[in-house]
């Protein structure tokens, strides 16, 4: 069964979620998909470096000035060309309007915001830092998905345990864990999906799983990223890899053993 909105959730800081949205976005997006990233990592305004021109209005002035949905949005530029459409709602605010967007209140519109976004895309993810302030709260609770992103490394295998217990306490449970920048011999086991380090030097904001137009989508990366977008959305996409055939690459190098 295929669901519309899902919260990536860091298992730590610095875990790569900002980046892994929006590599499952243009992924989906790619698959003909109509797709939104929400930015629920407030005090990092990562997916505001993916966006170009003025972040205004933000997504912490949707929340706490009651706008619509789409006064926030853009359209990422690098998925122009692509069969569907990616749109981000980034953060990026002063001191005084974050904080803000981080009462109880602004995460009741935030839940509202999300389940809008359901109705207009065929996907929406959140990208969420570790569960500590009420909009994640808002996100892992009303999303119909919850995807824990951890390291690829001991630190994330007991962050990972740290943020089950977290998202249970709030009422709501993880539903998939991605292990991110995982290698042959990574010791996160239990990860339902697992994406290598991109080897990309690339062109600035051109997500690794789709290229740029002048090249290809990274060989292994790309079916990585494009499995993770199933085990988050439980859905089947129907992508196609020259080198590795549909959404086939290498599972005995980085898939846990359940599922190699």
């Amino acid at each position: 069964m295929t669901h519309s909105t899902a919260a990536l959730v860091g298992a730590t800081g610095g875990a790569g979620t900002t980046r892994l949205a929006v590599e499952v976005g243009t992924t989906l997006a790619r698959d003909g998909r109509e797709v939104a990233v929400l930015d629920a990592a407030f005090a990092t305004e990562g997916l505001a470096r993916h966006v170009s021109g003025r972040v205004e209005p933000d997504l912490t002035s949707v929340l706490t000035e009651n706008r619509p949905l789409a006064d926030g949005l853009r359209e990422h530029s690098a998925t122009t060309d692509l069969a569907g459409r990616l749109e981000l709602c980034p953060a990026r605010a002063p001191f005084e309007r974050m904080a803000r967007a981080k009462t109880a209140d602004a995460a009741q519109r935030f839940e509202t915001l999300l389940a809008e976004a359901g109705e207009s895309f065929d996907h929406v993810l959140v990208d969420a830092p570790p569960v500590a302030a009420n909009q994640v709260v808002a996100a892992v609770t009303a999303a119909e998905r919850v995807a824990v992103v951890a390291p690829a490394s001991e630190r994330g295998v007991d962050a990972l345990q740290r943020t089950r217990g977290r998202v249970a306490d709030v009422g709501a449970s993880a539903d998939a864990v991605v292990a991110n920048r995982a290698s042959e011999d990574q010791p996160l086991r239990s990860a339902d999906a697992a994406v290598p380090e991109s080897e990309a030097t690339g062109v600035e904001n051109v997500p690794a799983s789709v290229g740029d137009g002048n090249t290809d989508p990274e060989s292994g990366f790309a079916p990585a990223v494009a499995h993770a977008a199933e085990v988050v959305f439980d859905a089947e996409l129907e992508l196609e890899f020259e080198e590795s055939g549909l959404l086939e690459f290498d599972a005995e190098k980085y898939l846990p053993d359940a599922l190699s």
